[in-house]
């Protein structure tokens, strides 16, 4: 089943300046994926094949993945796995969990168990350095479950040393504002997934609206109420944004939920490091 509505899927583009980054990483390029859903329903096979294809044309030293490999059951797994197998890349493939993986009903270790086997590495409140010791790659514990610990990882690199944070849910960079980021790459949004040409993702529009609606109407429209429960910062819901002196990127995706995307095409990242 596919959804009522999808659009082809589109490669962005974007570069990155990181504050002392080594001469030897000018240049270096970080393929972005997130939010597969990955269960027979809400991402189809051509799209996640093609969605494959493309991040291996581009050659990238590094492929990070950003959460919510799968849905609600764990019974994906073992194909999700021999799928991202596929993937290939000069350093590897990293990512976080999502709050859908971080579910008991998905068994987070059985999906990282799984991922570990075809040499996917996810980072749980962990840092790993697979572009050398000049950079830090920091994945955390999805931002809803009671594992969210950037105080206990954070603090353990030296100011000076750049960094980028893997971070699914982007309302996390208003707690990571305190600590230095360099780039935090997220998801979680889907975009929004409907895109209101001359105003913005539907959910931000419709989060207004609740706003002016009284509680006891609101909580009985299901399209008010999930909106909220999403993010709370609706304006963080794609692409780049500047937030204190941290960088955030937020991918639209590859799964899509009914009703469908419009103006809002499932996403590919390619990322290029910049030194400021």
């Amino acid at each position: 089943m596919t959804p009522i509505i999808t659009e082809p899927l589109k490669v962005e583009r974007i570069n990155i300046a990181i504050s002392n980054l080594a001469t030897n990483l000018i240049g270096t390029k970080i393929v972005q994926l997130s939010d597969l859903h990955y269960d027979g329903t809400h991402l189809s096979d051509e799209v996640f094949q093609e969605a494959i294809a493309k991040c291996n044309q581009e050659q990238a030293e590094l492929i990070a993945i950003t959460g919510d490999f799968v849905t609600d059951k764990p019974q994906p797994i073992p194909e999700l796995a021999k799928r991202l197998q596929q993937l290939e890349s000069k350093f590897g493939v990293y990512g976080c969990l999502g709050n859908h993986d971080s579910s008991t009903r998905c068994v987070p270790e059985q999906l990282m168990t799984a991922l570990e086997k075809v040499e996917i590495k996810i980072l749980f409140n962990e840092v790993a350095y697979p572009l050398g010791k000049e950079i830090a790659l920091v994945g955390l514990a999805d931002f809803w479950s009671r594992k969210f610990k950037p105080s206990k990882v954070l603090p353990q690199l030296e100011e000076n040393l750049p960094r980028i944070v893997l971070s699914h849910n982007p309302d996390s960079a208003a707690i990571l504002a305190k600590y230095r980021v360099d780039l935090q790459l997220s998801g979680h949004t889907h975009g929004g997934q409907v895109i209101i040409p001359g105003y913005g993702a539907a959910p931000e529009l419709l989060q207004e609206i609740r706003k002016q609606t009284p509680k006891f109407i609101s909580k009985h429209i299901p399209y008010l109420r999930n909106c909220v429960s999403v993010v709370k910062n609706w304006q963080w819901s794609e692409g780049w944004h500047q937030i204190g002196n941290n960088q955030l990127y937020v991918n639209r995706g590859l799964g899509t939920y009914f009703p469908g995307r419009f103006r809002c095409p499932p996403e590919i990242t390619v990322i290029t490091l910049e030194r400021k």
